[in-house]
């Protein structure tokens, strides 16, 4: 009896490895495939470039606006869009255009510069909020922890929250989070 169950042991031993074989070697192919695909030079690359994608993210919200064209530059200059592309949640504080323009003439157009990429960046994280509350939960807090790791005033005036002085005119929800429209750039404090 011992020399059947061997010989039965040993028959699946040997199917085993050559199944095992046969996997490995698709699974080389595969990879070198993968691997031949993912070292082409791609300029963009990251979550915010996959053109398939069908879920809403606080950046195609604000990439769909005519609105946040300024807001949209600025993110592509200061390179954060897989930022905003992440699973969250995102609450994002998007200034309008006009927003921007009510700024000191030449400031926008010296932050876009690539010299000026990190305090750029340092500004658009400061809009930006872990989490996902709505306009009304807003009231509840006294200062919100921002993406830049500075805080950001709120205060509730006339029963409207403010965020850093800021006026909350929409609010639009996302698959990762939540872009509230403003009518204010938000500037970090100075340190």
């Amino acid at each position: 009896m011992k020399k059947p169950i061997k010989i039965l042991f040993l028959t699946f031993t040997i199917a085993v490895l050559f199944y095992s074989c046969k996997n490995a070697n698709k699974d080389s192919t595969t990879t070198t495939e993968v691997t031949n695909e993912a070292s082409k030079p791609s300029k963009k690359s990251g979550q915010a470039f996959i053109e398939d994608d069908k879920s809403s993210t606080v950046l195609s919200i604000a990439m769909g606006s005519k609105d946040h064209t300024t807001l949209v530059a600025a993110v592509q200059a200061a390179s954060l869009e897989n930022a905003l592309v992440n699973a969250g949640p995102l609450m994002v504080f998007a200034p309008t255009n006009e927003a921007f323009e009510a700024l000191p003439e030449g400031i926008v157009d010296n932050l876009l510069k690539p010299e000026n990429k990190d305090a750029l960046a340092n500004i658009l994280k400061y809009h930006v909020t872990p989490g996902n509350y709505s306009k009304d939960f807003l009231k509840k807090f006294k200062k919100l922890g921002q993406a830049n790791n500075a805080y950001v005033k709120v205060e509730v005036i006339d029963n409207e929250p403010m965020i850093g002085g800021a006026k909350i005119l929409a609010s639009i929800n996302a698959g990762n989070g939540i872009v509230h429209v403003i009518d204010k750039v938000l500037l970090p404090p100075s340190e």
